[in-house]
């Protein structure tokens, strides 16, 4: 099967992915219904899968409601994806260990290459995806334990058929079709999928795969699907410039969105792409040995700001302006692109309802 054609899988034998994957050793990660939302965590079988689920969103709501629909990945998304998996919320950095002669040994845990197959990652992830391994693998100095996962990581991706009205990807260029990234990418139709190769990896898991040729009807079909999400999507992020938010610190805006803002961190949190942490100590009791522990972290949190003893960011309107700045305009002067792809989930999550695109679009100066 060459890269970029597509083959169709009938839903009936969609569960002998499942276990081809598992056949070349994988463990399987993916998306299932807990606690009123859609999460990825292991699977073990099809029947794990949000079958006939879709979610209702928007600012400061997230619900799910169950159709008659057959499908599986009929919704737009969950509170995280991929980004756990590479970039944990918890990692032991180092360990300091006293050796008998009082010298200090600092011990730094092997990275072992996990095989591990995600299922339903949406287009939106990939392209933060793609952010993540520029910061932790592409940089000058490459995080050892994120190398190991990533390089263990194999992508069933899913083209979306559904948007929430906090959606807005095609305005940023990310979706709602994956074009890269992928190993596997899959179109849900009706009666099964459309399946397209997107590595090596994914070649040899699909060619003992029951597929057969796409009709020009389903070809129809997916394209349909495709350009229906785009013209659901109800909002749009205009584009910014590089700096064009860094001047305009003196919005009249920012003082209301600070009213509003809790600084809770939810936002940072669900983002795809966020990588704030902080490093701290962990001495074990028997005072010979302590662990050095990177967590995530928010720059909206208090302590986030301080450098050697002085808070850089006082108040929340300046952690909300460090936030959109660094997300919307200087993320382009590092990574040569918005740290956004428009998932929404930042305004699903949020308790105060604030609208991240109408906001930057008025701040902009590009609100309609």
């Amino acid at each position: 099967m060459e890269t970029g054609a597509r083959l169709f899988l009938a839903r009936s034998d969609f569960p002998s992915l499942f276990s081809e994957l598992e056949k070349h050793g994988y463990s399987l990660y993916g998306p299932q219904v807990r606690d009123g939302a859609i999460v990825f965590d292991q699977l073990q079988d099809v029947g794990q899968l949000p079958r006939g689920w879709q979610d209702i969103q928007k600012p400061g709501s997230y619900k799910l409601e169950q159709t008659e629909s057959s499908r599986y990945f009929h919704w737009a998304n969950g509170p995280q994806a991929i980004k756990p998996l590479l970039f944990s919320s918890r990692e032991l950095m180092w360990q300091a260990q006293k050796k008998d002669d009082g010298s200090i040994e600092f011990i730094i845990p092997e990275h072992q290459i996990e095989k591990v197959a995600v299922i339903g990652a949406k287009a939106c992830d990939l392209a933060a995806l793609k952010l993540q391994d520029q910061h932790f693998m592409e940089g000058e100095f490459v995080d050892p334990g994120y190398q190991a996962k990533r390089q263990g990581l194999f992508i069933v991706s899913v083209n979306c058929s559904h948007a929430a009205s906090t959606c807005f990807c095609a305005s940023t260029g990310d979706g709602p079709a994956c074009d890269s990234g992928f190993d596997i990418s899959l179109t849900e139709l009706e009666d099964g999928f459309l399946v397209e190769v997107g590595s090596n990896y994914g070649e040899k898991v699909v060619q003992v795969l029951n597929l057969k040729t796409v009709t020009e009807e389903q070809e129809l079909q997916a394209e349909t699907q495709k350009v229906r999400v785009i013209e659901s999507q109800q909002r749009q992020l205009q584009p910014i410039e590089l700096h064009q938010l860094q001047n305009q610190r003196a919005h009249p805006q920012w003082d209301d969105i600070a009213e509003r803002c809790l600084a809770c961190g939810n936002c940072t949190m669900v983002c795809p792409t966020c990588f704030c942490h902080r490093h701290h100590e962990e001495p074990v009791l028997d005072g010979k040995s302590s662990e050095h522990v990177r967590e995530w972290d928010s720059c909206f949190g208090e302590s986030h700001g301080e450098l050697a003893g002085f808070q850089v960011r006082k108040t929340v309107k300046q952690r909300y302006q460090q936030w959109m700045i660094h997300k919307l305009d200087s993320w382009q002067e590092q990574y040569e692109r918005s740290g956004c792809t428009g998932c929404g989930r930042c305004m699903s999550w949020c308790p105060a309802e604030i609208d991240f695109v109408a906001e930057a679009n008025l701040i902009g100066g590009k609100q309609k």
